[in-house]
């Protein structure tokens, strides 16, 4: 397995190129690189750039990902450069990535069925919006990856569903089930599945045959009046997540992932505000959750539990206490740098085969 991290939230990356942000993330002992689509990579996918980009990350011994983005009719509209890439034709955009992500050597693409949206409570998801069912929003999602299908395979690449906020581990299995295996897979985000009401082990243990891209963070968990709060964190052993248990399941399928940090975003001299509230006491909450079991509502309600219980006994940090934190660039930075060190330390504890991290950080 290698180490590496999400390009989007890179701390001290944002006004850098792309080659320049490889540099910076191999300056830090960083492994690899997930820009989030192609189009970070070159907005206009210009293959000079691109390769230029994969030459870099070569030369430095690092990974590079990147992937396509929403791949549901309802939510892709929100991000216009999809469909402007096309000239208009979304599904012209889509093959023009794909062609350019192939020729560049990058085979595993991300996708994604929505995005977080900044609203409180269930609606800031798009599981509950009331123009049109979530079980709509998945046909349509399954659709259009049936139409993306052919493509894929005439060009060696596998989409890979992210366990973004809005859906479930049980969901991406039937996606995947639906589509095929030989075209789909999972980015699995280590935190994300908790706001859908998931233990992590749990969702690791469903989803680790399909597993070829992650997303790693750990999460804040404290029951509370209408739910459970949730927010990101760094992963340094402090949150919610096992992730002894979590790499056992995903290095059983997949020895050779490579584990991309979501690095957290620095305040920026704002303070925050209060963390995400998972409504799963609330009846509709629940009603849109069928797939969910009991085994699985008590798993995430004893992790939510234990967590809380490390809050009031003063072993965790509440989220006030958290927020009053200074937590700029420079924290950001150490945060990231922290994370790896205790994700590869947790890798040779496991057995699991690393390649040799840089040794000047």
């Amino acid at each position: 397995m290698r180490i590496g991290v999400d390009g989007k939230y890179l701390p001290g990356g944002h006004n850098l190129s792309p080659v320049e942000k490889l540099e910076y993330a191999h300056s830090l002992g960083l492994e690899g690189m997930f820009f989030r689509t192609i189009l970070h990579i070159s907005p206009n996918l210009d293959r000079a750039e691109i390769q230029a980009v994969q030459r870099k990350a070569q030369e430095l011994g690092m990974y590079l990902e990147a992937g396509l983005g929403r791949v549901n009719p309802y939510t892709n509209p929100e991000t216009p450069e999809l469909r402007a890439i096309g000239s208009g034709d979304v599904l012209l955009g889509f093959r023009r990535m794909m062609e350019a992500a192939a020729e560049g050597g990058i085979r595993e693409l991300w996708v994604s069925t929505g995005g977080a949206k900044p609203y409180k409570g269930m609606f800031a998801t798009d599981r509950f919006r009331t123009d049109v069912t979530w079980e709509e929003q998945l046909e349509a999602t399954e659709r259009l990856l049936l139409k993306l299908k052919p493509m894929a395979l005439d060009l060696g690449l596998h989409l890979n569903m992210e366990t973004h906020e809005e859906i479930t581990s049980y969901e991406i299995v039937r996606l995947i089930e639906a589509v095929g295996a030989d075209v789909m897979g999972v980015v699995f985000d280590t935190a994300n599945v908790m706001i859908r009401g998931e233990h992590p082990v749990l969702a690791a243990r469903r989803l680790a045959p399909y597993v070829r891209q992650t997303h790693i963070k750990d999460a804040y968990l404290e029951l509370t009046d209408g739910g459970v709060y949730q927010r990101a964190m760094p992963c340094e052993g402090e949150g919610a997540v096992d992730f002894c248990e979590v790499l056992k399941e995903l290095n059983r399928y997949n020895p050779e992932l490579t584990l991309s940090f979501e690095a957290q975003v620095p305040h920026g001299g704002r303070m925050p505000g209060e963390p995400m509230l998972i409504e799963v006491y609330d009846p509709q909450w629940i009603r849109n959750h069928p797939d969910l079991t009991r085994e699985d509502f008590a798993a995430y309600y004893e992790l939510a539990r234990n967590y809380s219980e490390r809050i009031r006994s003063g072993q965790a940090k509440g989220w006030r206490a958290l927020n009053a934190e200074r937590f700029e660039e420079e924290e950001a930075v150490q945060a990231v740098i922290a994370s790896r060190r205790y994700m590869d330390g947790l890798c040779r504890e496991l057995g699991i085969q690393r390649e040799q991290a840089p040794s000047h950080v």
